[in-house]
């Protein structure tokens, strides 16, 4: 995001949740510069203006594929917490980490708005 202006004091007092995720065991074994590359948002999260003390890493679903959302406990803590408008700004590397079927990705854009 290189436009800032969209960012208010509104979302900076809530909290921004960093998604981190690989879809198998054999990803995050191998594939570990993707990790941290995803692990690093919380820098650019302090950048974008948020107090450290307010990003929160949801890392639960590291390792686990995205076919089964009732598997991924992580995925459902990052969408309560912005149900219950606690959620201010969602980083990740790729958005299909979050969904990459349409009725959980209409859940998420309405949740968001």
């Amino acid at each position: 995001m290189t436009d800032l202006s969209k960012i208010k004091s509104t979302h900076r007092q809530r909290g921004a949740f960093i998604y981190v995720r690989q879809s198998t065991p054999s990803q995050v074994e191998h594939n570990r510069e993707s990790t941290e590359r995803q692990y690093a948002l919380v820098d650019r999260a302090v950048a974008l203006g948020w107090p450290r003390e307010q990003v929160t890493v949801v890392d639960e679903d590291l390792g686990l594929s995205g076919s089964g959302i009732d598997k991924r406990c992580g995925f459902a803590r990052l969408i309560a917490a912005v149900a219950m408008r606690l959620v201010g700004i969602v980083l990740g590397l790729e958005v299909s980490r979050l969904a990459r079927t349409m009725p959980t990705g209409i859940t998420c854009s309405i949740c968001v708005r």
